[in-house]
């Protein structure tokens, strides 16, 4: 039976180390490479309040287009869709990365996460969080965090 695998990029080091790790443990099954952009990417504030910026929205959508091609490249020259066994996609959704990913699983009958982390710890996890953390505990199907 071929599974559905997700793994979400984002350009770091960790990310790059996921997808290698779900080529490897899940090369005859589907990946889907996902890159969220958070719709903050767009948004500034000044002392007046804050405003939108298309052109910086647009730059940020474009750069998730520009990593899932990078993506489909590195594979692509790993070997991995050479044998014809694997099938790759990629999407680029928009929203806040954790949330955005867990709707993505539910949505497109992913039945596992291959998802990078950073592995930061103490403060710094509280204060910034981590998307690996929150799809971790919100996903319905299993993660693999890679480090």
């Amino acid at each position: 039976m071929v599974r559905h695998v997700l793994v979400p990029i984002d350009g770091s080091e960790p990310a790059w180390r996921a997808l290698d790790h779900a080529a490897a443990v899940f090369a005859s099954d589907r990946i889907t490479v996902l890159h969220v952009v958070d719709p903050a990417a767009g948004t500034y504030t000044g002392v007046d309040g804050s405003y939108f910026d298309t052109e910086a929205f647009e730059r940020a959508r474009t750069r998730g287009e520009e990593l899932c091609e990078r993506a489909i490249d590195r594979l692509r020259d790993d070997g991995m869709l050479e044998g014809g066994e694997s099938e790759l996609e990629t999407a680029v959704e928009v929203g806040k990365p954790a949330r955005a990913i867990v709707e993505y699983v539910s949505e497109h009958d992913v039945d596992h996460v291959v998802v990078g982390s950073r592995g930061r710890t103490g403060v710094s996890r509280l204060l910034l969080g981590s998307v690996a953390e929150t799809v971790t505990r919100r996903s319905s199907v299993p993660v693999t965090v890679v480090r």
